[in-house]
């Protein structure tokens, strides 16, 4: 079952402008762009066929070209990632039989997670598209909590079933807890972490439904499946005692370069 991994990428975010490009510093003092270190987290993934950014900007199409990525140009119209990856599906020719989306703000994804996550949809042929969500510990709980009462979103977290069917997502911490939790402590929370793996057909779907309410509110693409009663699967993956964070705001470039140094990313 082939497999292709499509990284989209804007210039014009309303939180952060140009965040593709912003540039971070590794554990050997390079500096490398968000888009070209995601590109490189894609790439060490295994049993992918092939690699892709999806953008509608010349800025980041010839960044990412530079360094060796294969890029199709997507319309500035779509709203989110995913209606980027469904734009870009007619551009890839021979279609794969999945799509994965791993967005462009996440360059510590561990490969094990998208291997993990098309393993996970492989295996639930119910399910429109599948992500993956990782048990917090105090340190990320207490992380982000801390962004929301400083009016930071410093990420994403999920509730789901027993059968690990999606209940919903939001940006606020759920489910509320009001323990309190040392950093390697293990919490009921779990963040969303944002990479999908579609179908194409659930692919084609999505772009034709209107943003619903809980979407809008929140600002989450995958709420849209939710909302027009599609199964979004839930992997369960491991950290294997590495920290994962998303650049979601400038104030976390530091925090991002002290973790890849730390994980010795050049």
């Amino acid at each position: 079952m082939s497999a292709t991994i499509v990284i989209p990428a804007r210039y014009a975010s309303t939180r952060y402008p140009g965040k593709p490009l912003v540039t971070l510093t590794g554990a050997t003092g390079e500096s490398r762009s968000l888009i070209e270190r995601s590109w490189n987290a894609a790439k060490s993934v295994s049993g992918v066929d092939r690699v892709v950014v999806a953008t509608d900007d010349d800025r980041i199409r010839d960044a990412s070209e530079s360094f060796g990525a294969e890029v199709v140009m997507t319309s500035s119209d779509c709203f989110n990632g995913t209606e980027r990856c469904a734009d870009a599906l007619p551009a890839l020719g021979e279609e794969p039989e999945i799509v994965v989306n791993l967005q462009g703000d996440a360059p510590l994804t561990p490969a094990w997670f998208v291997e993990d996550l098309i393993k996970g949809l492989r295996a639930a042929p119910d399910a429109a598209c599948a992500t993956p969500v990782l048990r917090c510990d105090g340190w990320a709980l207490n992380g982000f909590l801390e962004d929301r009462r400083n009016g930071r979103v410093g990420g994403t977290t999920a509730v789901f079933a027993q059968d690990m069917s999606a209940l919903y997502f939001s940006k606020e911490v759920i489910p509320f807890t009001s323990n309190t939790y040392s950093n390697n402590a293990e919490t009921p929370v779990f963040h969303h972490v944002g990479v999908y793996a579609y179908r194409p057909d659930a692919l084609r779907a999505y772009a034709t439904w209107p943003v619903g309410p809980l979407e809008k509110l929140e600002g989450l693409e995958q709420l849209r499946f939710l909302e027009n009663s599609r199964k979004v699967l839930c992997v369960e993956v491991e950290a294997r005692g590495r920290q994962f964070w998303e650049l979601n705001n400038p104030e976390d470039v530091p925090r991002l370069e002290a973790m890849l140094s730390e994980m010795g990313h050049p």
